[in-house]
């Protein structure tokens, strides 16, 4: 226990030194938000990855999708490499920078008011900003929540939410996205180390990785041959392709990430990101799918209910896996999920909180608002929005699973938000109208989902596969309705795409130039 708090307490401490010292750079709106477009490749590729995984990831998705793919689900974190962030950054990284500049917009929701002239677009998408987040951020402590119970027993619930709350809060706060970057490269390093040291101790619990592997085609279930769980593409490939969609393509919509292309400083930084990026998730994202893939080695510690369910669910099957690892072992994962977590819920309160004060509160509720002002009303929503995720995840035993949680929030925030977003970086044609047709669409089929499930054909019924019809339809949609509909001004839309043919030493659309 000593090793355990001990390791925390000093987590804490550097997380709060950081913020502090980072208070120089949040005077105003553009260092407060995007930490004054002039973060490097480091910090943005460590901020985008550590904003991606989280406990979410760690205890749910891995739980869930390993116990259900096996070795198999090892997929899904190669497909959040490959499509989540090496994709991500060639498709968007350049183009948003530039773009967003152009327009100078701080946000995502800004970014569709001034993209397609309208500000009612704008405060309708920070609206489904702020309200698919709280999902999303209750989800961070409900994960959280299944290790603190395994490390510390004896300890309250509550204590852990409010203080992991509390001191997020602090850094974030005071330092604002530069405090959130610094300490996310941080947070970034222990999660690498973490998850490595995690895997190499289950492994060696279970005799190495090829007996290991020999113990999971031993394995059948119901519907299941022995050997499925250990095969290539395991027993259900087609929803594991669902999972792969979501979890990978999903990240091109979702205001938290794609925020992180605006602070860019340089064109040699985009290119050092993407690779930084791409590497941090191989690492973090396919470490944490092929360690859950060994979850039913682990059945014998596991307790089921009379229907043969897993007491506790899917999210019990981590926490289980890492109970009989040495106690310095454990303290390092605790940090791990903690650093996982804290830089997540870092991001979506950041998000939230600028998002709502840019483009709800600024020049429709109050006008004429001074820097000094604004910068004041996102700290306070800072601390509105971490007190409304914290009494929720309070309450968790009224929450579900954590996939589901995920599925929901993702779903609907890039079911709504990518295609207008990709489609308004690279096509002039984009119509306002097919943006609405997009929020309506993407938000509405989710929040049917979470109401009517029962109602849905069978396949649709997972939050997951109907995120990732959300999504894909979101694709179609656009560039239909934006045919049919009326075309934006040609002039308008000129005027914004010469940002890309500045001439630096090539086009922009080539490099940012520095």
């Amino acid at each position: 226990m000593g090793i355990k708090i001990g390791m925390l307490v000093v987590f804490f401490a550097v997380m709060i030194v950081v913020g502090f010292y980072c208070r120089k750079h949040s005077t105003d709106v553009r260092g407060f938000v995007l930490g004054g477009r002039a973060v490097g490749p480091w910090l943005t590729a460590f901020a985008y990855g550590t904003s991606y995984f989280s406990a979410v990831i760690f205890v749910g998705y891995a739980g869930q999708f390993g116990w259900k793919f096996g070795i198999a689900s090892t997929w899904i974190g190669i497909g959040n490499a490959v499509l989540g962030s090496l994709l991500a950054w060639m498709v968007l990284g350049r183009r948003t920078r530039l773009m967003t500049q152009k327009l100078k917009s701080a946000t995502m929701p800004e970014f569709f008011g001034k993209r397609y002239k309208s500000s009612s677009l704008k405060i309708a998408a920070s609206l489904i900003v702020f309200v698919f987040l709280i999902p999303y951020t209750a989800s961070l402590y409900n994960g959280l929540s299944r290790l603190f119970e395994m490390a510390f027993p004896g300890v309250s619930y509550s204590v852990c939410v409010i203080v992991m709350a509390v001191l997020t809060g602090v850094y974030v706060i005071a330092g604002g996205y530069m405090a959130t970057a610094v300490n996310d490269f941080i947070q970034g390093v222990i999660m690498i180390i973490g998850i490595v040291a995690v895997i190499a101790a289950v492994l060696t619990q279970n005799g190495g990785f090829i007996e290991a592997l020999n113990g999971l085609a031993e394995i059948s279930a119901t519907g299941n041959a022995p050997g499925a769980f250990n095969s290539f593409f395991g027993p259900d490939p087609l929803g594991l392709m669902f999972v792969v969609i979501l979890t990978s393509l999903g990240t091109w919509g979702l205001p938290q990430m794609v925020q992180k292309f605006y602070a860019i400083k340089s064109e040699k930084d985009i290119t050092k990101g993407t690779i930084i990026s791409t590497v941090f998730a191989v690492i973090v994202a396919g470490g944490c799918y092929f360690l859950g893939g060994f979850g039913r080695l682990f059945t014998d510690k596991l307790s089921f209910a009379a229907d043969g369910s897993i007491v506790g669910g899917f999210d019990a099957i981590i926490p289980t896996m890492l109970s009989g690892l040495p106690d310095i072992l454990i303290a390092i994962v605790i940090v791990l999920v903690l650093s996982a977590s804290m830089s997540t819920l870092s991001s979506l309160v950041l998000a939230s909180s600028s998002t709502l004060t840019l483009d709800l509160i600024k020049d429709n509720i109050v006008k004429n608002m001074s820097e000094k002002r604004q910068v004041l009303i996102m700290r306070v929503l800072i601390v509105v929005f971490i007190a409304i995720s914290a009494y929720i995840a309070l309450n968790k035993d009224k929450l579900s699973a954590i996939a589901d949680m995920m599925g929901i929030s993702w779903g609907a925030l890039a079911g709504a938000f990518l295609a207008p977003f990709m489609y308004g970086l690279y096509w002039k044609n984009t119509s306002k109208a097919s943006v609405w047709v997009s929020f309506i669409f993407g938000a509405g089929i989710m929040i049917l989902n979470m109401l009517f499930r029962g109602s849905f054909p069978l396949v649709l019924q997972s939050p997951i596969n109907c995120g990732v019809i959300a999504m894909l339809g979101g694709l179609i949609i656009v560039p239909i309705v934006s045919i049919i509909t009326k075309k934006p001004d040609k002039a308008l839309t000129e005027e914004m795409f010469a940002c890309y043919n500045k001439e630096v030493i090539v086009p922009a659309k080539k490099s940012l130039g520095d």
